[in-house]
């Protein structure tokens, strides 16, 4: 499972039931999972959740500079600072041709200049979140400006 240069945490079974039944949720608006890795016991786990946010709103309510996982920002650029963190994120998707479909979306906010132990840990275990959950739409941002409602719907075109 681990090698000396790669970590790869399990996922708490807490938040593989959360993830189970975010997928078959029946509520229409957008949603989203905030996930983060616990060092200390090398799990990932559940941040915080949000309901109703847009893309544009759940850029804002990633925090730049909280000790859980703070962002990238011109205003913030500092070695201790930036985190990465993991998002799922339910969104209410309108097609051109009028249908509408709610894409499960796995956000990985990957700052540039964080610290190598964190890149590794979670580079090692993006792979198997992303397994644990069955998600098949995976994107990176580095930068959390990036998540915008634009973004998002230019990389969801590919998947029609």
């Amino acid at each position: 499972m681990c090698s000396e240069s790669l970590v790869v945490c399990d996922v708490a079974e807490d938040l593989v039931e959360k993830l189970r039944k975010f997928r078959f949720r029946k509520e229409t608006n957008n949603a989203a999972i905030i996930m983060k890795i616990d060092k200390d016991k090398r799990l990932v786990v559940l941040d915080e959740e949000l309901e109703g946010i847009s893309p544009d709103e759940l850029k804002d309510e990633l925090p730049e500079r909280q000790p859980r996982y703070p962002f990238l920002s011109s205003s913030n650029y500092s070695f201790f600072n930036l985190r990465k963190t993991f998002i799922v994120y339910s969104y209410k998707y309108q097609h051109d041709d009028g249908r509408v479909s709610y894409p499960l979306c796995f956000i990985f906010s990957s700052p540039v200049g964080c610290k190598p132990e964190q890149q590794m840990m979670y580079a090692g275990s993006k792979n198997k979140l992303v397994q644990t959950a069955e998600l098949t739409k995976v994107f990176e941002i580095r930068n959390t400006e990036d998540l915008t409602e634009e973004w998002l719907r230019e990389k969801l075109g590919f998947f029609h």
